[in-house]
């Protein structure tokens, strides 16, 4: 690429002088005076006759301003035809894909629209479910992945990263095996009462805030045990050791073979808490 340098002499030989070529190139006189000196300095030559009427070029400015448009105009043609290039081809997108966040939600509405756009190329990057792991790769969005498919509420991730609603999954309830709910074909919130069921934490998900208020106002007989803000797989191996229910999703429901019962909790009253959507919505989660 051409010295910035180059610009400024052409500014300045257009202009014949420094003040109306630092208006036309966006810098102080001072600095496009100190530019061209140090031009001069640099190539040996004195490029500019100084006098107290103004500027006016050398016989040797006079062949070097012929150059100079030259080379600039060389480089300008030059840029815009690796752009144009770099258009045509192939462009990666990079979609992060787990247990927890599978981009197959992604790839359904891919395959329908992915022949208007044959310059795009899917390459899948899986990645580790721990709440460690998810954090990192939240923060990679938009270096290592230019965006992940999937459940989106959190108040943390939103302050970092912007998200395209695609839908929303059902919460349901994971069922241990060889719990007394495990034979239950539904269950109503009655049908917890007596029971532990884990859930996320309070603070980081409006709708999982919401269902907990309602839970512990309207159903106190429920017990709630906090896995943080963030499931990973190692809360749904505390539950499948620990007997416990697990307030899950709809697209949750074959992380664990020993919490295959899922069951949506059915609603009794149509009071104005229960008719809140005590769901998730699956993001397409990316950095603007």
């Amino acid at each position: 690429m051409y010295r910035f340098e180059l610009k400024t002499f052409v500014a300045v030989a257009e202009c014949r002088s420094f003040t109306a070529a630092a208006e036309k190139v966006y810098v102080s006189p001072t600095a496009v005076m100190k530019q061209m000196n140090q031009l001069e300095g640099q190539l040996g030559l004195m490029l500019f006759t100084r006098t107290n009427r103004g500027l006016s070029l050398t016989p040797a400015g006079e062949e070097f301003l012929r150059e100079a448009r030259a080379m600039i105009a060389h480089c300008d043609r030059l840029v815009q035809r690796l752009r144009e290039q770099q258009e045509a081809s192939p462009r990666i997108l990079r979609i992060g894909d787990s247990l927890l966040n599978p981009c197959k939600p992604f790839m359904e509405l891919w395959r329908g629209v992915s022949g208007v756009f044959p310059q795009i190329k899917i390459q899948i990057l899986p990645f580790e479910d721990t709440a460690r792991g998810i954090q990192d790769v939240i923060a990679q969005i938009g270096k290592t992945y230019d965006f992940i498919a999937g459940p989106m509420d959190s108040r943390d991730w939103s302050s970092r990263i912007n998200f395209y609603p695609l839908g929303s999954y059902k919460k349901m309830v994971a069922v241990p095996l060889g719990h007394p709910l495990a034979g239950k074909e539904k269950l109503s919130p009655e049908d917890l009462h007596g029971y532990t069921m884990t859930m996320v934490s309070r603070g980081d998900s409006p709708v999982n805030d919401a269902l907990r208020s309602f839970l512990e106002r309207e159903h106190p007989q429920i017990r709630l045990y906090d896995a943080g803000w963030h499931y990973d797989i190692s809360t749904y191996n505390d539950c499948a050791e620990n007997g416990r229910l697990l307030l899950n999703m709809e697209c949750w429901k074959d992380v664990h073979p020993v919490l295959p019962a899922v069951r949506r909790v059915l609603r009794q009253r149509p009071s104005a808490a229960r008719r809140r959507s005590p769901c998730r919505h699956p993001g397409f989660l990316h950095k603007a």
